[in-house]
Formats: structure tokens, sequence, C-alpha cells
């Protein structure tokens, strides 16, 4: 600063003017040899361009928006300027299933850090565990009145109010999980249930998928559609119904309730997740034959959910952000859920646990029963319809894919 104030001021008075012409040659400019006399001493001038320069910087932090701060204040300029449009969003996101549970409850933890992260702290959502701000079921209706910014849930916990939503989040003899993404993410699939919780003021992200439950745990054996009746079981989504129509006696309860029902006899059986998540929950304790596979939820989807006029308010950055960590969550999901079953499984004959495939002549049974199912639900709903429609479309055409390219199931 000392070295540019000389060359806009000229020499000092009583300075040798022979060597000012030399230093203004080495630094590119020429002077006459007749001294300049200042209207200020050269102190006085760096005092009063330091104090405008200060003056100025407070000014312009004064003014910037605060998205621009909340940006900048997360690294280096590099950084500050990946993220000076994302605005400063502090909101609070209870979820319906504890962060405790691996694959089911744990990937809006990660989904929150990599957001606050990539945004330079400018994005905290702080989780909240189930019901510490609104019932796990009711995270939904929290949202749509605004009660909540955001929450994260199974969008199936919604069939009671929204018939189409199970079909969003996992349906009998469905989709598998990278099935269900294409027709997401390149299909019909995200314009379909935008427009369907459009009409209950909140955006869905698809933020999570995991592969298939189990098919559930039981005190005794299942061999044939008789072994169903009159068993009380907790059971959800469409899953539900066609339990229901095989004779079941089908109740719906909130993952931390379930052990404690089992335990005490309320219900005889249950299908809740994979079985990494169904024995941190401690269901093996009570009942020991685990069936598989898991056909009412050969995917299972989790979304985050925001209220629209919220989401609406966000600018194009602050929106893809967000978009893009979801999607980086729904990949980071499916493999953790992957990757945790089978050192489980492979753990049960050492704990007495026993796991069994349900036979396939039952498989045929409940297929056709969820057949049944889906179109009595399609007659009664137009979203419904519209989702079932285009999702069968949709497989239809990936199965010509799917039957040649992968290998058989036996190899």
């Amino acid at each position: 600063m000392y070295t540019l104030l000389q060359r806009a001021l000229g020499p000092e008075p009583g300075r040798n003017p022979k060597l000012a012409r030399r230093l203004d040659k080495k630094g590119g400019i020429m002077t006459s040899d007749t001294p300049r006399t200042p209207s200020m001493s050269l102190k006085a001038a760096v005092v009063a361009i330091v104090v405008a320069f200060v003056v100025g910087v407070v000014a312009s932090l004064a003014i910037r928006p605060r998205s621009v701060q909340a940006g900048a204040a997360g690294g280096g300029a590099g950084q500050a300027d990946a993220t000076a449009a994302v605005q400063q969003l502090d909101w609070r996101v209870p979820i319906a299933f504890a962060s405790t549970l691996p694959a089911l409850g744990d990937n809006i933890v990660y989904v929150s850090e990599a957001l606050k992260k990539a945004s330079g702290g400018a994005i905290n959502w702080e989780v909240y565990e189930p019901g510490k701000l609104v019932p796990p079921f009711g995270i939904t209706d929290g949202v749509k009145d605004q009660k909540i910014q955001a929450g994260y849930t199974w969008l199936g916990y919604d069939q009671g109010k929204i018939p189409s939503a199970p079909l969003i989040s996992a349906v009998p003899f469905g989709m598998e999980p990278w099935e269900f993404a294409a027709w997401w993410f390149e299909g019909d699939g995200k314009s379909l249930a935008e427009a369907v919780y459009a009409e209950h003021n909140v955006h869905p992200l698809l933020c999570g998928v995991i592969g298939p439950e189990t098919a559930g745990w039981f005190r005794s054996e299942i061999k044939s559609a008789a072994d169903f009746r009159g068993i009380k079981i907790r059971f959800a989504g469409l899953g539900g119904k066609v339990m229901q129509r095989m004779g079941a006696s089908v109740t719906m309860l909130p993952g931390g309730e379930i052990f404690q029902a089992l335990e005490k006899g309320a219900i005889d059986a249950t299908e809740f997740s994979m079985p990494a998540i169904d024995k941190r929950l401690g269901f093996d304790r009570v009942v020991k034959l685990n069936y598989y596979p898991g056909w009412h939820q050969p995917y299972t989807a989790f979304h985050v959910l925001i209220n629209k006029d919220l989401w609406q308010g966000l600018n194009e950055t602050t929106q893809a952000l967000i978009e893009t960590t979801c999607t980086a969550g729904v990949l980071r999901n499916l493999a953790r859920g992957e990757a945790l079953q089978g050192g489980i499984i492979a753990s049960f004959p050492d704990q007495g646990i026993t796991a069994k495939r349900i036979p396939v002549e039952l498989l045929r049974q409940l297929q056709k029963v969820t057949a049944e199912v889906l179109t009595e639900e399609a007659g009664k709903d137009d979203h419904f319809a519209k989702i079932y429609r285009s999702q069968r479309d949709f497989s239809a055409s990936y199965h010509k894919w799917k039957s040649l390219a992968y290998l058989p199931r036996d190899f």
C-alpha cells in the first residue's frame, strides 16, 4: 500500500528526486525530476485510505444478504463462491424411525450432515427422534400445516388420507429398488408424486431406498393360506390389506411399540423391516421364525417432505443442493441396507432363529390377492389408478431388459 501511495502522490518533500525517478521507472511510471508537494502528508493519506477501506468493508457486510454471509463462513474463497446463493435454513426435521436403526433411521442423519457440509453451514436440519415434535404417523400433517418445515418418513403411513401414497413407498410384488429408482427419476414417478402431495401443500423428495423386508416374524409355521387366518399381526401399507383379505387380523403400530406388543401377546406376528433393523428392535427375543421373501415390500422408499410454500420460496441453488444431497442419500441408503443383512442372517442359528421361505404356492396365492386389492384401490381413487398404470407400463418395458440382461436367480 505504501508503494502505491508513493506512486500516486510522488516523493515526499526533501526526498531525492533522482531516486524517486528511478523508483518510478521500476514501477512502470515516469515522473518529472521536479518533486511534487502533496496537499497532505503521506502519513495522513495512509490513515485516510485505511479508514475509508475499513468503513467500506463494514458497510458491505451490513447490507450483504444473509445467504452470502452463511456461505462465505464455511471456508475459503472457492467455497464461498460455490455457496454464495445458498439460503440460510435452520429447520426442525422430525423422523418416523429412530436414528439408531441402521439403514432405516440413520440415513437422514447422513443427509443432514452432508447438507450442512456442502452448504458451508448454511443449511442446518436439526433431526428430531420419533414423537419428539409430532407423532411418527403425523409428519405429513405437521408439514402441511407448517408446524414443522420438513420431515423424513415412509409415505405408506399416509394411506388413510392419501390412498395412492403406498404406491410411492412400497408395492407388494412390485418393483425392486433400482427399478423403482429408474421409474422415479427417469419415468413418471417424481412428477406423479409431486402432483399427489401438492394437493396437501407438501413437496416430496425421494431421499432413501432400501431392499426387501422380511416377510415377517411368526410364532408358528406358515405353510398355507390357512395359517394366516385368525392370527393377530402388525402389518403396514398395501400388504396389510392383502393380509386382511387372507383372513388375518391386522393392526398398525409404530416401530417403537412392536416389541412390547409381541412380548405381551397383543400380536402373534409382525413385519417391519430388514433383518438388521428387526433384530435391533428385539423381535427375535420373542419369536424365532423369520420368513422370506419380503413379497409385500420388494423396495421401501423414504421421502423428505417439505412444506410446499417453503419449498417454492427457496431459490434454485438451495433447491438443487437439497435435491442433489437427497439423491446421494438414495444410493448410500441402498448400499448400507444391502451391506448389513448377510452377517445378521449368518448369526441366526447360534441364537435359535430359523430363517424360512414362504412356499411358492402360497406366494402365488398372495400375488393373486394382491392384484385384486390393487385393482379395487385403483377403482376408488384417480391418483392411485394413474400411478398404478404408470408403474405397470414401466415394469412391462423394463422387464424386456431385465429378463435378458441379468443372470437367472440360481446362478
